[in-house]
């Protein structure tokens, strides 16, 4: 699905419809398929999610990755503090014994 640009989704909403006008999803994969035949084909479950996505947050656009760390001072200083004791220390193992954990 990383191929679908924002107004490529926007044009299989559009292909869906609305109300007494709406496709069901298979007929919009097919139509994909005849207008975009450049392109690799959708299933079912690539138009259920950007419907879904339209529906629950009113646009298609790219939605960020959740799994930003959020990396405040406390912990920025407790790394510090760590390389300072241990300069040969990899980050990794400082990340898994846990040194990035903010100081409530």
């Amino acid at each position: 699905m990383s191929y679908l640009t924002e107004s490529l989704k926007i044009e299989i909403l559009m292909m869906i419809g609305y109300g007494d006008r709406a496709r069901t999803q298979c007929e919009v994969v097919r139509l994909f398929r005849e207008t975009h035949s450049d392109l690799p084909p959708l299933n079912q479950g690539t138009i259920s999610k950007i419907e879904a996505q339209y529906r629950e947050m009113g646009h298609v656009r790219k939605v960020p990755c959740k799994r930003q760390a959020v990396v405040d001072d406390d912990m920025k200083l407790n790394l510090l503090l760590a390389l300072e004791e241990n300069p040969i220390t990899p980050v990794r193992h400082l990340a898994r014994d846990n040194l990035f954990v903010s100081v409530l």
